[in-house]
C-alpha cells in the first residue's frame, strides 16, 4: 500500500492526478489537508477515536471530491468538527468504510448505490429508489435528502465514431448492438463487473465490445484516450463539462440502465448530530443539475482549487 497525503494548497492539481496515480500504483490514495485534524495519511486506517469529528469521505473522481468539501464546509459553518479522508477509492472501497464507520458522511448517487446494494431492483422514480436504498442499506447507515441534481453515468463515442457510424443525439444504446464488436469502450476497472457497467450492456442492450480498456472513472484518462481515439466508447458522467468541449456523443439509454443518480448524502447515523443532517439536507435543497455542471466546469475547466469553489456556493446561497 503507497500512502499519499495531498496538502490542501496542492490539491487542485492533485484533482487531475488522482486516476494516473491509482492506476499507476494500484494503490488507494488518501488526500489530507492543512486545515482537518484527522493527521491520518491513510484513508483505509480506521481511526481509534474520532473524538466528535465527523469524518468527510469521497471516491476518486473530481466531482466525489468537490461535493465533500461542499458537504465538508456546510457542517463546518454550523460548529461540527469535520476531517477528511479524499480519493479513497470506489464504491466497492467506500461503502465498507461508512459502514464500519471509518468515515462519517459520503456523497453518493442513489440509483448506483441501489444497483450496488441489489442489482435486481430496477425503480421508476427517485423516490421509489431511496425508499429501495432504505430496505437495503446497513442498519448503521442512513441516507439523507436527495438533491435535484443527476449524474449519470452513460456511455459517450467520440467525433470520429459518431460520424463513421452516423450516430446522432437520437441515438441509443441499441444502436451500438452491431458495431459494439468494432469498438474499444473504456472505463473505471469496476465498470467491467458491475451491472451499471458492461454486464448490463449486455443483458439489456446485447452489447458486446472489441475489448475493455482499464481507465477511470469518468475522468481525465477516460477523456483522453476517448478523444485520442485510443477507444471509441467511454464510460462518461452526464455532469462532465468536457462532453460538450470534446465534442463527445452521448447515447440515449431508453431502458433506463443507469437509473436515477441524484447526488444523496449517505451519513453513519450514530457519528452525525442533528445540526449535520440539517446542514446537509439544505445543501441538497439548494443543489441541482446545473449548478452541478458549473461547479464541475469552474475545477475541472478553469482549474480552480475545489475546496474554494465549495466554499464560494455555498457562501452565495445562504449556506455558511
Amino acid at each position: 500500500m503507497t500512502n499519499v497525503t495531498i496538502a490542501r494548497s496542492t490539491r487542485k492539481s492533485a484533482t487531475y492526478a488522482v486516476s494516473l496515480l491509482v492506476v499507476a500504483t494500484a494503490a488507494l490514495a488518501g488526500c489530507g489537508s492543512s486545515d482537518d485534524s484527522s493527521g491520518s495519511s491513510d484513508p483505509l486506517q480506521e481511526d481509534e477515536a474520532k473524538g466528535g469529528t465527523v469524518v468527510v469521505g469521497s471516491n476518486n473522481f473530481p466531482e466525489s471530491i468537490l461535493l465533500a468539501d461542499i458537504y465538508g464546509e456546510a457542517l463546518k459553518s454550523k460548529g461540527v468538527k469535520v476531517s477528511y479522508k479524499l480519493n479513497i477509492g470506489s464504491r466497492e472501497t467506500t461503502y465498507g468504510l461508512i459502514k464500519n464507520g471509518t468515515i462519517t458522511v459520503l456523497p453518493e448517487y442513489n440509483g448506483a448505490l441501489l444497483s450496488y446494494l441489489n442489482k435486481d431492483t430496477q425503480p421508476t422514480s427517485s423516490e421509489e429508489a431511496n425508499k429501495a436504498i432504505g430496505s437495503e442499506l446497513d442498519s448503521k447507515l442512513t441516507l439523507l435528502e436527495s438533491s435535484e441534481a443527476q449524474d449519470k453515468d452513460a456511455v459517450a463515442v467520440n467525433e470520429a465514431t459518431a460520424k463513421k457510424y452516423k450516430l446522432t443525439e437520437k441515438s441509443t444504446l441499441a444502436d451500438l448492438a452491431e458495431l459494439a464488436p468494432e469498438l474499444v469502450i473504456g472505463g473505471s476497472p469496476e465498470f467491467q463487473t458491475r451491472h451499471h457497467g458492461l454486464p448490463g450492456l449486455k443483458e439489456d442492450y446485447g452489447l458486446e465490445f472489441k475489448s475493455f480498456k482499464a481507465l477511470d472513472a469518468g475522468g481525465p484518462l477516460t477523456a483522453a484516450a476517448l478523444k485520442g481515439n485510443n477507444i471509441q466508447a467511454g464510460n462518461i458522467f452526464t455532469t462532465d463539462p468536457g462532453i460538450e468541449k470534446n465534442k463527445f456523443l452521448i447515447l440515449q439509454d431508453p431502458k433506463n440502465l443507469f437509473g436515477f443518480q441524484n447526488v444523496t448524502p449517505l451519513a453513519y447515523k450514530s457519528d452525525l448530530p442533528a445540526e449535520g443532517v440539517s446542514a446537509l439536507n439544505a445543501v441538497s435543497e439548494k443543489l441541482d443539475t446545473e449548478t452541478l455542471i458549473s461547479l464541475n466546469g469552474q475545477v475541472q475547466n478553469d482549474k480552480k482549487d475545489p475546496l474554494e469553489v465549495a466554499k464560494t456556493w455555498l457562501s452565495s446561497n445562504g449556506l455558511t
